[in-house]
């Protein structure tokens, strides 16, 4: 059934329609004596007139059935046949309709010629290429037997000289030269990619491979992308060539969005998107992942289709509302907003070790809080602080630089640098103590910040909360460079939500999250322009429903405040902490944080997480939300009562009018 879904639209609706026509003109003739009735013809028909009718409507049919017996049909990464196989059930069902109508007309009798020898397969395993064409010719076996057609007589599996075993992306077989592979022309393509995501490239493939890849495909795939746009990209190229008719592609959901939006990008500049399921759940080796299903072709195709219903268009992110793939990132958006730390290796530490190394001395009488800062990554965010904390050398310490903090450096060199010695990149490999990706970018903006925001990378909800500054935020968080209330506050709006989700890419099903970026929910966002007035309303909103939230996550009388005390220095990232500097400019770092009373309170506290929050959303939370969503739409100049698809609409022509406007 989930092949059928694909297959259907893509393969079998053109043919089928094609029937309707040639059936209908057929029936005309055989009661009127015309394909096309005017309604003024002479009845009943003459037997001279009537005969001529039979003679016309049995070429319709020997018309049709050998249109269908050549029909070519490509699946460019067979694996074990499933879509091929169907495919030919498909096929066979038609055929037998056409005939069995024919029969039923006194039209002659005609035989069935539908075949796997119309069925082309290209697979790379060479096991999995065997049993393809066995599964389709024991498909036309069993097809054929059921249906009253007899057996054909032996070889019972005849050898299928259209399937080609090798890689249907890459040629390799002169490997200082590699060529894109030449796929058949057909009149179809459909099948189920491999799903593999783009990081993971290089460690599934090699990086030898996808150096090839990367340069052959250079311009036409982004690098970042799945390896599946590889197929559609082809697919598309096919089609633009006049080399395939039309196609249909399984992908992750993950095509919508980010790099992979590119694919159906390119799709739609020089054809169309005709049929679309956006997020359906597949079963792939025992897993249930979700998919998105996708038919194209040059444009010909008349009717759109999404999700089992008829729609006026299909974007490029699989949507029929406001098409806000158009969105533009805005310079004045730019800068403010980033990916968090990525350490690659073992540098965080629990908070014991942590504390340990804190006070501990130096050969360069620095303190060791100069490279040590809590930590903290999107679980930190939608459940309880973890109080984790990561050894940080920045972006520029030289080895001499990094040894000088002995405790520190000694962990580092132990459970880091092995592994880091056999990383494959070679700057990984030479500045092993630094983290692999520090971000210096973020760091310079988060460094007048004494709070800066913070939202998981992937969630459910898409939540923003304040984070403090030392810390280091992890990769999995997307930071924003500002401490400002009105800020927060409009980016917490249902506005910001349903434009980041819509901008963003859903991981699996909704309930699992969906990604922020900031490229495309970001950068891409037109803020209101208020007054002032305007501006402290948002603010004060802001202000309220953080109050309420901190309040219900920490009950003063399940918390105290506690200090935490090490050297530091008024130099490093505890300056505002340091009490009481020497003349070298070292004190004592005075660092408060919330903790839980007692071990009873311990457990009533660890329920509460931002998570269980918003999936409850007690009714004080929905309030605080509301004002905060009045405030901005105020500020917008836009009625409340506005459409999920309104509001898209708007924010994509004030993003279009400000990207105009900055490009002038």
């Amino acid at each position: 059934v989930d092949i059928e879904t694909l297959v259907d639209p893509v393969v079998m609706a053109p043919l089928r329609r094609e029937w309707d026509e040639t059936r209908q003109a057929i029936e005309n003739l055989l009661s009127t004596g015309k394909k096309f009735p005017t309604g003024k013809e002479k009845m009943p028909l003459s037997k001279g007139r009537l005969n001529k009718a039979h003679l016309e409507a049995e070429i319709m049919v020997r018309t049709i059935l050998g249109r269908l017996s050549h029909v070519n049909v490509l699946d460019p990464a067979c694996g074990s046949g499933n879509f091929l196989y169907v495919t030919l059930q498909k096929l066979k069902d038609l055929e037998k309709e056409i005939i069995v109508h024919a029969m039923d007309h006194n039209l002659g009798g005609f035989f069935p010629m539908v075949g796997p020898w119309q069925l082309y397969g290209i697979e790379i395993n060479p096991h999995a290429f065997e049993l393809a064409q066995m599964t389709v010719w024991i498909g036309y076996l069993q097809w054929t037997r059921a249906n009253g057609f007899g057996i054909p007589q032996d070889p019972v599996l005849k050898p299928m000289d259209t399937f080609e075993c090798c890689d249907a992306i890459l040629d390799l077989s002169d490997p200082d030269n590699p060529r894109e592979p030449e796929w058949p022309a057909v009149d179809f393509i459909v099948g189920n990619p491999p799903f593999l995501g783009g990081k993971l490239l290089r460690r599934e493939l090699g990086d030898q491979y996808v150096d090839h890849l990367f340069d052959l495909w250079d311009g036409r795939v982004p690098r970042e992308a799945d390896l599946c746009c590889y197929w559609f990209e082809k697919g598309r190229s096919q089609i633009k060539k006049g080399l395939v008719v039309r196609a249909g592609l399984l992908a992750t959901q993950g095509i919508r969005g980010g790099a992979n939006r590119a694919a159906l990008t390119a799709i739609k500049t020089d054809g169309d998107i005709f049929f679309a399921e956006s997020d359906r759940p597949w079963i792939l080796n025992g897993a249930n992942v979700h998919v998105s299903m996708v038919g194209f072709d040059d444009g010909s195709e008349c009717s759109r289709v999404l999700n089992g219903v008829e729609v006026d268009r299909i974007n490029a992110d699989l949507s029929a509302s406001t098409d806000v793939t158009q969105a533009q990132c805005l310079r004045c958006m730019r800068g403010m907003s980033f990916m968090g730390d990525t350490k690659g290796g073992a540098f965080d530490l629990g908070e014991d070790d942590a504390l340990e190394l804190l006070q501990s001395p130096n050969p360069n009488r620095r303190p060791t809080s100069d490279v040590i800062v809590p930590w903290v990554n999107g679980l930190d965010i939608t459940r309880r602080p973890r109080h984790m904390w990561i050894v940080d050398f920045g972006t520029e310490a030289n080895l001499q630089h990094a040894a000088g903090y002995e405790s520190a450096f000694a962990r580092i060199e132990n459970l880091v640098r092995p592994a880091r010695l056999t990383n494959k990149r070679e700057i990984y490999r030479t500045i092993w103590w630094r983290h692999v990706e520090a971000r210096p970018g973020m760091r310079l903006s988060l460094a007048p910040c004494s709070r800066f925001i913070g939202t998981p990378r992937v969630t459910k909800h898409r939540l923003f909360t304040w984070l403090e500054a030392p810390t280091l935020p992890d990769s999995q968080v997307i930071v924003i460079a500002r401490e400002d209330d009105y800020f927060i506050g409009v980016l917490h709006s249902s506005i910001h939500e349903l434009w980041a989700r819509a901008q963003g890419t859903q991981l699996r099903e909704r309930e699992s999250g969906f990604r922020y970026t900031p490229s495309s929910c970001f950068e891409t966002f037109a803020f209101p322009e208020p007054t002032d007035e305007q501006r402290e309303a948002i603010a004060e909103s802001a202000r309220e429903l953080d109050t309420l939230r901190s309040n219900w996550l920490n009950p003063t009388e399940w918390v105290r405040e506690g200090i935490l005390e090490f050297p530091g220095s008024v130099g490093g990232p505890w300056a505002r902490y340091v009490h009481d500097p020497d003349e070298r400019g070292i004190g004592t770092v005075r660092y408060p944080r919330l903790v839980p009373r007692d071990d009873a309170c311990a457990a009533k506290l660890k329920p509460r997480t931002l998570t269980n929050l918003y999936n409850q959303r007690p009714t004080w939370l929905d309030l605080a939300h509301k004002k905060l969503d009045q405030a901005v739409f105020a500020a917008s100049g836009w009625p409340p009562d506005l459409t999920d698809d309104e509001i898209l609409q708007r924010l994509l022509d004030l993003n279009l009018e400000r990207a105009a406007g900055e490009g002038g």
